[in-house]
């Protein structure tokens, strides 16, 4: 069992005054309060471990072989190997303060331990998890003099003593009480002096704060003696020295470190060693730290001293991730890293790493192996020399661009003028000003005319540096020669980083597209000749929303869009089921992946944060589906999410929901619909609609709106886009209506057509809502509006086929019973068609030469492509200068929801294999 071995109390005051002297603060007498503190601050380098008496003798063995080396080797009747081993026997494991913050976590730590086939390992530990916290807030209470600092030291007490107990028990139990009885004493000897003094110095902080770690470490190793394992304990400041290294830093004297390790060794040479994280000492045997998150460091160093086969982390994540997955939720788990990549990954503010701890295994190119103590099962992520990319994999982007990482709470400083050109020493002016108030510099971007420079800093110091350069450049700038120092609050760093993805042709193209795809401006960009990173600044609102849209487009599906329904009635519960039926072949073969993250209704919504289930959609919306509420369903599709692109697919004839485009569209919302109301409402919130969707890269589609599934705004915007002339839009634009005229023949009354259309589905639950030809009307303003025409809906004259008497009406039945005493009306009309060789066709026509528009029933000869329609099919005839003298028509079915929905689904595709250009 490891143990403190006492110094004599006359150690104490010559190493108290060592510490003093280092830390050159005021004297502090070793007669206040040190009655009690008779080896306090025990150790220096005369921390001895002392053993069972089996082991003291294989120490004592050994050390005279050691010795017997130095003589004539040729007195000797054999050659004795060096006791020292290090190499690839040994496996390094660090275990943070997660992993033994409570007495079952030690044992799992220890499980694992055992379970190990390592020949050696050697184990770094930090403090029981909260503890460095509490024995730093020791001293700040001792410092500011308050007495409660005693109960804060009882309570470490207590927290150890209970782990201790639940976990050894015997001698070993009892050495440690005892060891931890005599450290507590020492360390209120040392907070009372500090609480007298009202100061603490460095060294003191660091002596006090590595208690945690000699705890842990002796706490562990007693539990692996008790599980049946050979095993001792380190000290490391008896091991590791280090000096500082300014910015709260330090570097390891690895050559000392390495003879100091030796003499353990020769002195300690168990294959198992449980060894303290964090706490080291300098050349002069001062304790000190490796600073905050040091314990990762502190098993690199091992690693790099022991020559170690491997260093596993265990920490409480499954290794490295491809972006913060708090941010992020499907971010990924990353096989491998290269060193560089870990480097940069760690700067940019991945925790699972601290940012040295890549340094000292380097050079003898040791592994670094990620593992979550609380997921065994899962792998991990390796981190090693950069591994061969194989050729299938050179096409691949995802190859090269291995993670990304933000940085907030960042300012951009920029210093501009054209005297800056061509001058020598303007940069070295800067960043010396920039030095001297002690800001850290994130980022620096300058471009080639040399005319302005920026670069980042922590916001909370860009006050003083933006101070330090005006006073620095006040001559320039009062001259002109500088244009001025400017201030960008609110920044965020963006970083993707990849081995070699900057002499990757489109790595750079696909990042800033995906950045351009979620309406992200950068505000800057840098990128080494390491090629290693690309860095870009950007609004800290926009951080997390570009941080999903890189994510997205490196390590999603090519196109990744979150989609809300809008109106899941007829046809929007169509969309939905032709989505279900069609989404996982999208994803497979065309890399489009379009989830479905909220359906509202008129009084439920259902909201998913990853997409909701299409199969039983109508179930979980009245299982789980709550208040319908539009501005809370529009929030979560568009913001609470990992998806980038939203797109809103309004299936509901309502001019309220239409309002709501401008607004979506204008917050980077791209909006499909095959709602009229938009586009056929007031000319002046069309043209602003339109003009919104030309300026920017949202995107609003309405095929549906004139034909349901078939192309025709498609059509005609081809036809446009390519030079062509509109002369003359004319169509069957109503399915409804269509199937009445193709079926009113022979002796068929209109009354009867129209009840069998209304038993048939074809017409809206009020026939007269057909009949009327507003809906026709709106489908011509549409396409008025589209040929550049600035018609009102009130421009369109329309004839009506409801009688005059039955549109005041009051409900439908009397309606449908009061009809046929007006069909001799329309009889009469068909009977004069039918007598010239011509049929009834109601139609709705564009004249662009005239700039006007009507909607009216009209006569055809029976060779008209108008007159050869079936059904409820839909026929559109284009007259343009190119198809002049024969129009180009387009026809098919165009009522259902099915091919409805189809042409919504078509815009949802259209979408996906545009997003990034300009709308039209």
């Amino acid at each position: 069992m490891a143990l403190l071995t006492p110094i004599s109390s006359s150690y104490l005051p010559r190493l108290y005054s060592q510490l003093a002297a280092h830390d050159a603060v005021a004297e502090i007498k070793s007669r206040i309060c040190l009655s009690n503190a008779s080896s306090l601050l025990q150790r220096g380098l005369t921390f001895k471990a002392g053993f069972p008496s089996h082991l003291e003798r294989r120490e004592s063995y050994n050390f005279k072989v050691s010795a017997s080396v130095t003589t004539d080797v040729s007195t000797l009747e054999a050659p004795v190997k060096s006791p020292i081993v290090k190499g690839d026997t040994w496996s390094i494991h660090k275990f943070g303060g997660t992993c033994v913050g409570t007495a079952q976590r030690i044992q799992n730590v220890a499980n694992i331990v055992m379970e190990d086939g390592s020949e050696r390992k050697l184990v770094v530990v930090s403090a029981m998890s909260k503890v460095t916290d509490m024995m730093y807030d020791l001293i700040e209470k001792a410092q500011s003099r308050d007495d409660s600092y005693e109960l804060a030291l009882d309570a470490v007490y207590e927290k150890h003593k209970l782990t201790a107990v639940e976990l050894l028990d015997g001698v070993e139990l009892a050495s440690f009480l005892s060891t931890l009885t005599r450290d507590i004493n020492n360390l209120k000897a040392m907070l009372c002096a500090i609480y007298i003094a009202g100061h603490g110095t460095e060294s003191f902080s660091a002596f006090v704060a590595g208690h945690g770690e000699l705890w842990s470490a002796q706490i562990l190793s007693a539990v692996l003696r008790k599980g049946g394992i050979e095993c001792t304990w380190m000290d490391t400041r008896d091991v590791l020295i280090v000096t500082p290294a300014g910015s709260n830093q330090v570097d390891p004297d690895y050559e000392e470190s390495e003879q100091r390790l030796d003499n353990w060794l020769l002195k300690n040479p168990s294959k198992v060693v449980v060894a303290t994280g964090f706490i080291a000492s300098t050349p002069q045997n001062i304790p000190t730290t490796l600073k905050r998150d040091g314990s990762d460091f502190s098993a690199a160093i091992m690693g790099a001293l022991f020559r170690a086969r491997q260093v596993t982390i265990w920490t409480d994540v499954d290794g490295v991730y491809s972006a913060d997955p708090r941010k992020v939720s499907e971010a990924v788990v990353l096989d491998t890293l290269s060193y560089q990549e870990a480097w940069e990954m760690s700067y940019f503010g991945a925790n699972v790493l601290h940012p040295r701890t890549i340094i000292p295994v380097m050079q003898y190119d040791i592994p670094i192996v990620i593992r979550n103590i609380f997921n065994l099962s899962a792998p991990g992520t390796k981190i090693c020399r950069a591994p061969f990319i194989e050729k299938e994999e050179k096409q691949k982007l995802v190859a090269y661009v291995k993670g990304f990482a933000t940085i907030d709470n960042l300012a951009l400083v920029n210093v501009e003028g054209t005297g800056m050109a061509g001058v020598p020493g303007t940069a070295s002016a800067i960043f010396a000003a920039v030095k001297d108030v002690g800001a850290n510099v994130i980022m620096i971007s300058q471009a080639s005319s040399e005319h302005s420079v920026c670069f980042a800093v922590p916001e909370k110091e860009v006050k003083a540096v933006a101070k330090a350069l005006e006073a620095r450049f006040r001559q320039a700038l009062s001259a002109g020669r500088l244009s001025q120092v400017a201030v960008i609050p609110n920044c965020s760093i963006l970083a993707a980083v990849g081995q070699k993805m900057a002499s990757t042709p489109g790595v750079s193209a696909t990042l800033f597209n995906a950045l351009a795809k979620a309406n992200i401006n950068v505000r800057a960009i840098a990128q080494g000749s390491s090629e290693y990173n690309i860095t870009v600044v950007i609004k800290r609102e926009d951080c997390v929303r570009a941080l999903k849209a890189v994510h997205s487009r490196f390590y999603l599906s090519k196109t990744s869009i979150a989609v809300g329904i809008i109106g899941p009635g007829l046809i929007g519960a169509t969309l939905l089921n032709q989505l279900r039926d069609q989404a996982a072949v999208l994803k497979e073969k065309s890399k489009t992946d379009l989830r479905v993250m909220g359906i509202i209704g008129t009084n439920k919504m259902l909201l998913s944060d990853t997409g909701i289930d299409l199969s039983n959609w109508k179930e979980l919306q009245k299982e789980k589906g709550e208040k319908a509420d539009l501005e809370k369903f529009v929030h979560h599709v568009h913001g609470s999410h990992f998806i980038p692109n939203t797109v809103l697919v309004d299936c509901t004839s309502s001019t309220e929901v239409a309002d709501h485009y401008h607004d979506w569209l204008h917050t980077g919302i791209h909006v499909i619909t095959p709602n009229k109301k938009a586009n056929s409402g007031p000319l002046d919130k069309y043209l602003k609609l339109r003009a919104l969707q030309r300026q920017s890269f949202t995107h609003y589609f309405y095929e549906a709106t004139v034909g349901a599934g078939l192309p025709i705004m498609h059509t005609l915007r081809d036809l446009l886009q390519t030079g062509d002339k509109i002369i003359r839009i004319e169509g069957i634009f109503s399915g409804t209506l269509s199937y009445i005229f193709n079926s009113f023949v022979d002796t068929r009354s209109f009354s009867e057509v129209v009840m069998e259309a209304k038993a048939a589905g074809y017409t809206e639950p009020d026939p007269r809502d057909d009949l009327a030809g507003t809906d026709v009307a709106r489908k011509v303003i549409i396409l008025a509006r589209e040929c550049g025409l600035n018609l009102e809906l009130s421009d369109i004259p329309v004839q009506s086929l409801v009688p005059d008497p039955l549109k005041e009406t009051a409900s439908v039945d009397d309606f449908m019973q009061q009809l046929p005493s007006f069909d001799s009306d329309i009889a009469a009309k068909r009977q004069a068609a039918e007598d010239a060789g011509e049929v009834l066709r109601y139609v709705g026509v564009v004249d662009v030469t005239n700039q006007k528009g009507v909607v009216e029933l009209r006569r055809y000869k029976k060779q008209h492509p108008f007159a050869q329609l079936s059904g409820s099919d839909n026929i559109i005839a284009f007259t343009t200068e190119r198809y002049n003298k024969q129009p180009l028509i387009v026809r098919g079915p165009g009522a259902g929801a099915e091919v409805t929905a189809g042409g919504v689904f078509s815009d949802l595709l259209r979408l996906a294999s545009n997003l990034g250009a300009p709308s039209c």
